[in-house]
């Protein structure tokens, strides 16, 4: 068991893992010093296509409604899907090291199923293991305790070698959506910079989605900052785009000492992309919600999610569904922070909760700092996977 301080640690660690790996990879040699992974070797992936692995699990659904009444939405993954989804995970390791092993724990395995299990519904689904900074390193630098010997490079080139293996030996000309939260947006947005933007490969992008981060662009335009030619997305029929988000409650907005929304430097500001309405505006979402209290920062005191239903019904399955209760719209703030906001509809006759777990809460207290940043996925994740179903189309129709 964690002990409070330790909790809180842990918590801020976690939330700033989008934003230390950033600067880490920017800033990281070209090569690292480790003995480079073997990624012909299956084990280094936690999802490849055809395999029983960490995507090919249960993902059923339970949908309450606002009356309270539930129905069973089986999940189906797509027979033959057309194109690709290549994953970065965000920062989960607990390993005691600086960097982690390529033996997944737990905590690796929770958040495929949390994060991108689903995207196997629209595509073949790929995500390697990578030697990410650990939570304990982030723990340690953040008490004033740095670990010596992490390799802030090694992370970043393990991801890049496995691109490389599967642009050569699975992609086959196939478009690829390319996803990430946290540290993996933060990765991402590094490997699109040096290996794709601009260059012939960026032709088989369908989009990329980058949640939990904050994509630099020029204030008011949509391509020019982080990227130099990959824009924003406005359109689900738009391709070769990027999705930027980071969630915080309409009513709990982010904060000053917030670590997503702000800019990285003048005449720049946080992307934001609303996946319920990618042309603007206010969107319903599609959530797809743990039926518990699962997330993907196991050991941080969450707060408990409520029964689903008044009065309460047993849910069986690892997801929920909550047509109508959440819609989003993209936000700034007086500072100019730009966020994803989300708004909680009203309940009919109290029959659902409105009430649901995503927030950190240390001590008693809801750290805003952070805002959703546990579940930026599970809020968008039906939207999501309903804007690459569009792009999909999109992209297909433009080779012909």
């Amino acid at each position: 068991m964690l002990t409070s301080k330790l909790i809180a640690v842990t918590a801020a660690a976690f939330a700033a893992g989008a934003m230390s790996a950033t600067v880490a990879f920017a800033q990281a040699p070209a090569a690292s010093t480790s003995p480079k992974n073997d990624y012909a070797d299956g084990k280094t992936w936690l999802c490849k296509p055809g395999r029983k692995d960490d995507c090919a699990i249960n993902l059923d659904s339970t949908v309450v409604k606002a009356d309270g009444t539930t129905s069973l939405d089986a999940f189906k993954p797509a027979n033959d899907p057309p194109i690709d989804c290549f994953y970065v995970y965000p920062t989960v390791s607990n390993d005691p090291t600086p960097n982690s092993d390529m033996d997944p724990g737990p905590e690796e395995h929770s958040v495929i199923e949390q994060q991108f299990a689903r995207f196997a519904a629209v595509c073949r689904p790929f995500a390697p293991l990578y030697r990410q900074i650990t939570l304990t390193a982030l723990r340690a630098r953040m008490t004033g305790k740095p670990m010596p010997g992490g390799d802030p490079a090694l992370g970043y080139n393990d991801v890049k070698d496995a691109w490389n293996y599967y642009l050569q030996h699975d992609n086959h000309g196939r478009g690829v959506v390319l996803i990430g939260h946290s540290q993996g947006s933060g990765v991402l947005t590094q490997l699109v910079k040096n290996e794709i933007d601009g260059k012939p490969v960026q032709a088989k992008i369908v989009s990329i989605i980058l949640g939990g981060s904050r994509l630099q662009v020029p204030v008011g335009k949509d391509v020019g900052g982080d990227f130099k030619s990959i824009p924003l997305c406005h359109s689900p029929s738009q391709i070769q785009c990027v999705m930027n988000f980071a969630s915080f409650r309409s009513d709990l907005p982010p904060p000053s000492d917030s670590l997503f929304g702000g800019s990285s430097g003048a005449g720049l500001e946080a992307a934001c992309s609303n996946p319920a309405a990618l042309g603007g505006g206010r969107g319903e979402l599609h959530p797809y919600m743990a039926s518990g209290a699962e997330n993907i920062a196991a050991g941080t005191d969450a707060a408990k999610q409520p029964a689903w239903t008044n009065p309460p019904v047993a849910i069986t399955t690892p997801f929920v569904e909550v047509p109508g209760m959440l819609s989003a719209e993209c936000a700034k703030d007086a500072t100019g922070k730009t966020y994803l906001s989300i708004i909680t509809n009203p309940g009919p006759g109290g029959k659902r909760t409105t009430q649901y777990a995503g927030d950190v809460v240390i001590l008693g207290k809801v750290q805003r700092n952070w805002g959703l940043h546990l579940i930026d996925m599970n809020l968008s994740m039906g939207s999501l996977i309903e804007d690459v179903r569009a792009e999909t189309a999109a992209y297909q129709r433009s080779a012909h």
